[in-house]
C-alpha cells in the first residue's frame, strides 16, 4: 500500500515560506500557490489511505500523487541550496532577509537564471498536481476522517527470556508438555536434545519459550540457562558469542571463531544447560553443524530450545519432531484482546464486548492479531471507532489460512502519519537489520 509522501513535502515548504527562502530565490508567489495545491490533496488522504485497500485506481493515484510529491521535494532541496549559498555568500549581512536584498549586487547573472529556472519547474509540478487534486473527485474522497484517535508504538523485534505476557491464554498443554520433556524424559540422554517449536507468526513461540525457561520446576534443573535471539542470519560467531554473554552476564573479548568455541566448549563442559534459540530462521546446516560442535560437552540432560517459523529449521536442529502450535480457541483469543482492551477497568459495556467478540472472531485463532486488535482498542472510546475497525475494508483482503496480516494492517493504519512512513522505510530492509 502506498504511504502519502506529501505531508512532509508541505511541511517543508511552508517552512521554507515562513523563513523567506520564496522570496530570495524570486518564488514566494509560486511557492504559496504549491502550498494550496498541496493542502487540498492533503485533506482527503487520510481517506485515500484507507480506501485503496480495494481499489486499485486508488492506489495509482496515491503512486501518482507520491512521485509528484518526490520530484516537488527535489525542487525544494534545490531551493534550499541555493537559500544557504545566497546565506554564505552573503555573511556579512547577517540574515537570510539583509541577503535577499542584496543578492542581485552579489551575482545578478547567475541569480536571474536560477530564478527563471526554478520558477518554471514549481509552475509545472503545481500544474502537475492541480490535475491530480482535480481527479480526487472520481473517487468520492471525503476530507473527514471517520476515526483521528491514533497511537503510538515502539517496536523492537529482539527478544530475551523475561517473561513479557502476564498470563498466557490457551498454552497450559503446550507448557507443560514441553516442562515434561526438560525435566523428565531427556534426563538419562547423553547428547544434548533439541526441540523445536514450530510455528506461522504471531502464535506466541517466543512467549511459550519463555514460559518454559522461567517455570519454577525447569530453574533448578539446569545450569546455566542461556536466551540467545538469533534472527534471520545465524553467523555463528555472533550466536555463540551471545551464548557465552548471556551465561556470563558480562562482554565476551573473544573475536575469533577457535577462541569462541573453545571458550563456550569451557563454559559448558561437564554442565546440564538449557539454551533457548529464538526465532531462527537460517536453513544452512553447516552453520547448526559449527554450533552444535560447541554443545556437545554438557552433561546428561543438557537441552536446546529452537523457535522457528521454518518446517526445514526444526527438521535440521531438532532431535525430536517439532512441537507444532496451533491457533488459539476464540474462548481464549477473547480473553487476550479484552486484556488488552480493557485492562484493569472493570466497566466492559456490553455493546463493546458484543462488537469486540466479534472482531476476535476475525483474527482467525492468532494471539499477535489479537493482541494488537485489542491494544488499539484500549484507545477508543466511542461505538462508532469499534465499529469502524469490525466493518473495514482491510479484513476483506485475500490472504492465506491463519494469515494476520489484515490485522497488523489496521494496526499499522491507526499509527500516526509519520511512524507509518518510517514503516514503509524500513520494509526495504531485511529482516533483522
Amino acid at each position: 500500500m502506498a504511504v502519502p509522501f506529501l505531508p512532509f513535502v508541505l511541511k517543508n515548504l511552508n517552512s521554507l515560506i515562513q523563513n523567506e527562502v520564496g522570496l530570495l530565490c524570486g518564488v514566494n508567489t509560486e511557492m504559496k500557490k504549491l502550498s494550496s495545491t498541496l493542502s487540498t490533496i492533503q485533506a482527503v488522504l487520510e481517506d485515500a489511505e484507507q480506501k485503496q485497500v480495494q481499489d486499485k485506481a486508488i492506489q495509482n493515484w496515491l503512486k501518482e500523487l507520491n512521485d509528484a510529491a518526490y520530484e516537488a521535494d527535489d525542487i525544494l532541496d534545490e531551493c534550499a541550496t541555493e537559500a544557504l549559498r545566497c546565506e554564505l555568500k552573503g555573511q556579512g549581512y547577517g540574515s537570510l532577509k539583509k541577503v535577499s536584498t542584496s543578492l542581485l549586487t552579489c551575482y545578478p547573472v547567475q541569480n536571474v537564471l536560477f530564478r527563471h529556472k526554478i520558477g518554471n519547474r514549481i509552475k509545472e509540478i503545481t500544474q502537475k498536481l492541480d490535475a491530480i487534486a482535480a481527479n480526487r473527485s472520481k473517487f468520492q474522497l471525503t476530507e473527514e476522517v471517520v476515526v483521528v484517535t491514533r497511537v503510538e508504538y515502539d517496536v523492537s523485534r529482539e527478544t530475551s527470556s523475561v517473561i513479557t505476557e502476564p498470563q498466557l491464554y490457551g498454552r497450559d498443554e503446550d507448557k507443560e508438555k514441553i516442562v515434561k520433556f526438560l525435566v523428565e524424559d531427556v534426563c538419562d540422554i547423553e547428547d544434548v536434545s533439541v526441540y523445536p517449536i514450530l510455528g506461522i507468526g504471531g502464535l506466541g513461540k517466543t512467549t511459550l519459550a519463555q514460559m518454559a525457561f522461567n517455570d519454577e520446576r525447569v530453574k533448578p534443573h539446569f545450569d546455566p540457562k542461556i536466551w540467545v535471539y538469533v534472527s534471520q542470519d545465524f553467523d555463528v560467531k555472533r550466536v555463540i558469542k551471545a551464548t557465552i554473554e548471556s551465561a556470563n552476564e558480562k562482554a565476551c573479548e573473544a573475536v575469533d571463531l577457535d577462541s569462541l568455541q573453545r571458550k563456550l566448549r569451557d563454559m559448558l563442559h561437564g554442565k546440564r544447560y538449557l539454551i533457548v534459540l529464538d526465532d531462527v530462521w537460517d536453513e544452512d546446516p553447516d552453520k547448526w553443524d559449527a554450533f552444535k560442535y560447541s554443545l556437545a560437552c554438557g552433561s546428561k540432560g543438557a537441552s536446546v530450545i529452537v523457535t522457528t517459523r521454518v518446517d526445514k529449521v526444526a527438521s535440521i536442529m531438532g532431535t525430536i519432531s517439532p512441537h507444532r502450535l496451533s491457533v488459539l480457541s476464540k474462548e481464549d483469543c477473547w480473553l487476550l484482546f479484552r486484556q488488552r482492551a480493557f485492562g484493569l477497568r472493570n466497566e466492559e459495556r456490553p455493546n463493546f464486548v458484543a462488537i469486540g467478540k466479534e472482531i476476535v472472531k476475525k483474527c482467525g485463532g492468532v494471539p499477535l492479531a489479537a493482541k494488537a486488535l485489542g491494544g488499539l482498542m484500549r484507545f477508543k472510546s466511542e461505538e462508532k471507532e469499534w465499529l469502524h475497525v469490525k466493518e473495514s475494508e482491510i479484513w476483506k483482503l485475500p490472504q492465506d489460512k491463519n494469515s494476520i496480516l489484515p490485522a497488523l494492517r489496521l494496526s499499522y493504519s491507526y499509527l500516526p502519519l509519520e511512524s507509518r512512513q518510517c514503516f514503509a522505510y524500513c520494509a526495504i530492509f531485511p529482516k533483522g537489520s
